[in-house]
């Protein structure tokens, strides 16, 4: 899952024993992140609803050291959310870097969009980031450091149909990054936003037809899909000590598609 650039991955010894946890961290991208991490020797704690998938990701990570921990939480469930956060702080450590990946992007029509379904995607795509970042924002400020990785999507700024509650919530995401970076930045607290493109999934795979995706990369700079380890490998050196002066800002992972 992890990309190489000529055989080799990055090695970041500043992520060795910290504490990462990543939201959404069973399937997809969000596994290609726990794994990434994992291998970096940070103690991954990984929050995920999907018990099939997230345990099968757990045994295949288990014979790293220290292997991921998996927690089963619905994260638009708030207080569950921050339940587990504290319970990640005090089994594994206070946490130094928040991966924020958890997301929906299921289709829809504004037609179709009532208020239940507005708030339970707010909920999936952005309420979730901001709460998880302000429970772990206290230590962070504390200890006078810490990473929070939020992750946004390109679907908003191509204007993409049938996904406006989505983008919406996306477009929150940077503006959240921006605004949460400026006040924690002088406790020594990093927030930075990936912006990826059109990311080769399970999930996706379902949306997209064979000539569908040749048509997205057709529009890319880069002839190529972009794979989930393409997104953790940026993840990575965001949230070491080498990107130390990044932050409050996007980073585009599209193969140059926006």
């Amino acid at each position: 899952m992890i990309a190489k650039v000529n055989g080799n991955a990055a090695v970041y010894p500043s992520l060795k024993g910290r504490v990462v946890v990543v939201t959404g961290g069973g399937s997809g991208i969000g596994a290609a992140l726990t794994e990434a991490f994992a291998r970096q020797g940070a103690r991954v704690a990984f929050i995920d609803v999907a018990e099939e998938a997230s345990r099968a990701l757990d045994q295949s990570l288990s014979g790293l050291d220290p292997a991921p921990a998996y927690y089963h939480c619905d994260i638009t469930d708030t207080a569950a959310l921050k339940a587990v956060l504290a319970r990640i702080a005090r089994e594994a450590g206070p946490v130094d870097v928040l991966v924020n990946n958890a997301a929906n992007d299921d289709r829809h029509r504004v037609e179709d969009v009532t208020p239940e379904y507005w708030d339970n995607r707010i909920a999936i795509n952005l309420r979730h980031q901001f709460f998880a970042s302000q429970a772990v924002a206290e230590g962070m400020r504390a200890r006078g450091q810490g990473v929070i990785v939020n992750l946004g999507s390109i679907s908003w700024r191509l204007g993409l149909p049938e996904l406006s509650v989505y983008e919406t919530a996306k477009a929150g995401v940077e503006g959240m990054t921006r605004a949460m970076a400026r006040e924690l930045g002088e406790h020594g607290v990093r927030v930075v936003c990936i912006v990826p493109g059109n990311v080769k999934t399970p999930r996706q795979a379902q949306w997209y037809t064979a000539g569908e995706e040749a048509r997205i990369v057709e529009q890319q700079a880069l002839k190529f899909r972009i794979e989930p380890g393409d997104i953790a490998a940026v993840a990575l050196f965001l949230a070491s000590d080498d990107a130390r002066a990044c932050t409050g800002h996007e980073f585009m992972v599209d193969a140059g598609w926006g």
